[in-house]
């Protein structure tokens, strides 16, 4: 069955489930690890992990890519304290996806996935369009506007996902039988990275 690009990108929006599972099934999944490091906390961040204004924070940003070409910028973040708890294994996730801590632990749990388009000048956009243009040479297209959020919780210790979707995804069908990939238009709209394989 064949669907419209925006019930693509909203059928993507709200998938439950890994992510990273969703794309690997379209090629060659890989995270591109940007930064991560102690920074500061964006207010909603603070709201979702109930973090106070002071302490440390440890914030990770990674690009997800198939076959080369970056489709989502996600950051994640969490409270320090608890890197040394619930969370210990992030500090040596290195290039392999967030999902392996996330959906091989049942004690893990998920809030409610959080669809929104956020502000095209806003601080978020400003950063991920940043690190885009580094990553990649060339900047994100203005329509890369698409994101959700979710917080994890393991013991009790929260973890906040925030993914935000390059409009290229929409190529790609997010469940089994509505449409295979057209990656010579994808791979146009988009570009290969340049860390891509020959």
């Amino acid at each position: 069955m064949t669907v419209s690009a925006r019930a693509s990108l909203r059928a993507w929006l709200r998938a439950p489930g890994s992510l990273s599972a969703r794309l690997a099934r379209h090629g060659r999944f890989e995270v591109k690890v940007l930064r991560q490091a102690t920074a500061k906390l964006r207010a909603p961040e603070r709201r979702a992990l109930g973090t106070p204004r002071r302490g440390c924070t440890l914030v990770r940003e990674v690009l997800l890519c198939v076959d080369g070409v970056p489709l989502v910028w996600a950051r994640s973040s969490l409270h320090k304290s608890a890197l040394a708890g619930p969370w210990k294994a992030l500090k040596g996730l290195g290039p392999r996806p967030l999902a392996d801590l996330l959906y091989r632990d049942r004690r893990v749990r998920r809030s409610t996935l959080q669809p929104k388009r956020i502000a095209g000048h806003g601080p978020t956009q400003r950063h991920m369009a940043r690190q885009w243009a580094v990553a990649t040479g060339s900047e994100p297209p203005r329509a890369m506007r698409w994101s959700r959020h979710s917080v994890f919780k393991r013991q009790g210790a929260p973890l906040r996902i925030l993914e935000l979707f390059h409009p290229a995804v929409a190529a790609l069908a997010p469940y089994p039988g509505t449409r295979r990939p057209n990656w010579r238009s994808l791979a146009a709209a988009v570009g290969p990275a340049p860390w891509a394989h020959p």
